[in-house]
């Protein structure tokens, strides 16, 4: 298991990360750290392999404590977000350079042959059995990456650092190269942490998302209660919310000006966050809207709508609908709240009624 207590990591008087506590269980769990840029989530990834020092606070894997250990003896993969790959060796030139490193528990080199031998099944592994001989310079984005990647698990490493690993891929590839690094991470069973900037990346990639903020940990959860619950409005803005309105949450049910939906959370005062999906077209839904603009996407209609009568007035808000429904700009219509894209923070009424736009409200 790792464990961070308490870290700090400045950068003279600036502040780059701060009393960052967290744990990655043993096996093949998968962390994500989510932030914007700036948010310290490379910083803490740096500072948990031993390339920047804490200013205070504790870095253990395994019981041990990592504070006096040096970089190469850390036994922690690390794959950047350009695979930094060596240009004059050849693929399996790159794998055994991490081979190389591989130390048995009495601090003895593994023998040639089963360097080669273990060279070859990761070549397999990551779906590239066959390149061994090819120069790096010829590789795609997606082999140049899946190839770090056997790199760094090639010493058996205790955990698996990915900084931004999939960031300068095309949408495709990324998508295809995501689904190989978590079957791969599962199959080795090695513990990973993942930086990205990405939502989906993260939702798909980690088994739980720790999300920074100016160098602080708001929150960390399992994806799917991330988005249902975000901790706080700073982390429901990044996440995509874009508006926040009172909500009083009774039996189940959270209803606000807008309407109902109904949540897994206790009775009390709460806040709804609604993003771009959060409201529907619904023929007899009880919001009036007016159209202000709309785009059509392959999956349906994005909106942008001009909400009447709320409590602070006219509000403007991000909306959905099929490829079926009529939405021209100017065009009055009848929108829905849907429960599945509604994020609640509970306990945390606002300090108006109204729906406050993202960069109105105070950091939660």
């Amino acid at each position: 298991m790792l464990r961070l207590t308490g870290i700090t990591v400045r950068y003279g008087d600036t502040l780059a990360a701060h009393d960052v506590t967290l744990e990655v269980p043993g096996e093949a769990h998968v962390l994500a750290l989510l932030g914007p840029s700036g948010s310290g989530k490379t910083t803490v990834l740096r500072a948990v392999a031993g390339l920047e020092p804490i200013a205070s606070g504790s870095i253990t894997l395994g019981g041990e404590d990592l504070s006096a250990v040096p970089v190469h003896k850390r036994r922690i993969g690390l794959v950047f977000q350009d695979g930094q790959l060596f240009p004059h060796k050849s693929v399996a030139g790159n794998i055994a350079y991490g081979l190389g490193l591989a130390r048995d528990e009495a601090g003895r080199r593994m023998p040639r042959a089963a360097q080669h031998d273990r060279g070859a099944e990761l070549l397999e592994m990551v779906g590239m059995g066959g390149f061994g001989d090819r120069g790096v310079a010829g590789l795609s984005g997606g082999e140049a990456q899946r190839v770090a990647l056997a790199r760094a698990l090639a010493p058996r490493p205790r955990l698996l650092l990915l900084d931004e690993p999939l960031s300068a891929l095309d949408r495709g590839l990324r998508d295809r190269l995501a689904t190989d690094v978590r079957d791969i991470v599962t199959t080795h069973q090695t513990p990973a942490i993942v930086v990205t900037h990405d939502h989906d990346e993260a939702a798909f990639l980690a088994d739980r998302i720790a999300v920074l903020i100016d160098g602080h940990i708001h929150q960390i959860a399992a994806p799917r209660d991330l988005w249902r619950r975000p901790a706080d409005r700073a982390v429901a803005r990044f996440l995509g919310f874009e508006a926040f309105l009172d909500a009083d949450v009774r039996h189940g049910v959270a209803r606000c000006v807008l309407g109902a939906v109904g949540v897994d959370a206790p009775d009390g005062p709460a806040v709804l966050a609604l993003g771009q999906h959060s409201l529907a077209i619904a023929p007899h839904g009880p919001v009036a809207a007016t159209v202000l603009s709309r785009v059509m996407m392959p999956d349906g209609l994005r909106l942008r709508v001009a909400v009447e009568g709320l409590p602070g007035g006219r509000a403007e808000l991000g909306a959905v609908g099929t490829l079926h429904d009529s939405a021209e700009p100017g065009q009055q219509i009848r929108l829905g709240l849907d429960g599945r894209r509604t994020g609640l923070i509970a306990s945390a009424p606002a300090r108006s009624s109204r729906a406050e736009p993202d960069g109105v409200a105070a950091r939660g």
